[in-house]
């Protein structure tokens, strides 16, 4: 287990999946992430690579081959390599090898750098393209939080509110494939409240542009949870359905789910990154605690 810490808080990580596991108040002992029960969702934080969600029949084709990959990709269940580490920061690295390439025909190298500062955790990911050719690629985040974060509330006391208070695109599932052209206008503008029926289509997914905020309060309870990022093209909003599991996740995401129009063609993938040789791609997001 890695271990960064600070006066107040806490925050520990498996190299498996570079997964962050307990982000912890020291003083109050209060966590604020999921203890990954089996029987209702068994992870805590994953990280969603080289594809975010399903692929039609989990299948793509790439230069006319054909490749498996499962749904939200391998990273999770790969060994990362400790880089670096000081008591307040950590980076973990996955590089491609003959296991991934039997899936996933692309030389790269993803740098995930967790920094712990105050009540903040900040998670980088850092993508470069060794290779000669151009990467296709998608990434995200997939944090479980605490609902609740106190044994005398419900679900059902807390909700979600979004900086800006504004309206947002949101695109609907049909099974675990994205229905792209019946997306909506959702209204993100005012509080969402929490309740397990939310998620009775799966995740709620929206498009979002700049500088975006999460939050999961309750008015019963002066802690919260904030999730801000910048430049993420969308983000889902999720917790297991019809199980009845206390945590909620809130995902930014550069990649969507295929789309029910989908060529299957990676190149072509509704959100996907391009990559070329020699380049870098930089993304973060900020976990906010109170």
């Amino acid at each position: 287990m890695i271990i960064l810490e600070n006066e107040q808080y806490r925050a520990e990580f498996a190299t498996k999946g570079a997964e962050l596991q307990h982000f912890i108040a020291k003083k109050t002992g209060m966590e604020y992430i999921w203890q990954a029960d089996p029987d209702k969702w068994g992870r805590h934080a994953p990280i969603l690579f080289p594809i975010v969600g399903a692929l039609k029949n989990d299948q793509y084709h790439y230069q006319d081959k054909s490749y498996t990959l499962p749904r939200h990709g391998f990273a999770r269940d790969k060994e990362f390599q400790l880089v670096t580490q000081t008591q307040t920061t950590a980076t973990f690295r996955l590089t491609d090898d003959e296991e991934t390439r039997s899936v996933y025909p692309f030389a790269f190298q993803l740098d995930v750098t967790y920094t712990l500062v105050g009540n903040q955790l900040t998670v980088h990911y850092h993508v470069q393209n060794p290779g000669e050719d151009t990467c296709y690629f998608s990434i995200g985040a997939h944090p479980a939080f605490r609902v609740p974060l106190e044994q005398d509330l419900d679900f059902s006391d807390y909700f979600f509110t979004a900086y800006p208070a504004k309206s947002r695109t949101m695109i609907p599932l049909a099974g675990n494939l994205v229905d792209y052209a019946n997306r909506t206008l959702g209204q993100t503008n005012a509080p969402i409240d929490l309740t397990h029926e939310l998620f009775k289509n799966d995740a709620l997914i929206f498009e979002t542009k700049g500088h975006n905020e999460w939050t999961i309060e309750s008015e019963k309870l002066p802690h919260k949870i904030t999730l801000s990022y910048e430049g993420f093209p969308y983000v889902g909003l999720w917790s297991a359905y019809p199980k009845q599991a206390e945590f909620v996740c809130i995902e930014p995401w550069y990649g969507v789910a295929d789309a029910l129009t989908t060529t299957s063609k990676l190149e072509d993938k509704l959100g996907i990154c391009r990559l070329e040789p020699t380049e870098d791609f930089h993304a973060e997001y900020t976990i906010s605690v109170e």
